[in-house]
């Protein structure tokens, strides 16, 4: 059975607190986010492939990815503002479809007894709307496969 995912959005208020924990060490699940083949295996849904365009993961570095499904091409990109190795990533995160809506968001990595670890992500996005329209666009079930995925991956040892 699969950790759950937590996506606590407060109505009203423009921000998400997003929780997780992984049967993995938090070296693994950092590498996980940091290596950029290992990243395109997991991130998003289940059905979409991922292809990355720029990847300069550091601090004042960015990124670009594109997933494409059979309804289209869906690109992403930010900056990494913080890059702490197996305990922070502080990014910006813009969808491409809607150009201008960037959200801040802080990870951190944690470490839990038994090997295990946990990514506490607080995302604060421009507007109450912005985020309302990211839940309603499917950013929970875009997580929730990706970190399924994701599992399948660090339970291979990755």
């Amino acid at each position: 059975m699969s950790n759950p995912l937590i996506i606590d959005a407060v109505p009203g208020t423009s921000y998400a607190d997003i929780t997780r924990e992984f049967d993995a060490p938090v070296e693994a699940l950092f590498r996980a986010h940091a290596d950029p083949d290992l990243f395109l295996q997991w991130i998003g849904p289940g059905e979409e492939r991922t292809e990355i365009t720029h990847w300069d993961f550091r601090t004042g570095g960015g990124y670009r990815f594109v997933q494409r499904d059979g309804s289209g091409e869906y690109a992403f990109r930010g900056c990494f503002h913080t890059v702490r190795e197996n305990e922070l990533i502080i990014q910006t995160f813009e969808f491409e479809g809607w150009p201008d809506e960037v959200s801040m968001d802080r990870i951190a990595f944690e470490s839990l007894p038994g090997g295990r670890s946990r990514i506490v992500d607080h995302s604060v996005f421009p507007t109450i709307e912005v985020l309302e329209n990211m839940v309603a666009e499917g950013m929970e079930r875009g997580m929730r496969e990706g970190y399924e995925k994701l599992d399948a991956m660090l339970a291979q040892g990755v």
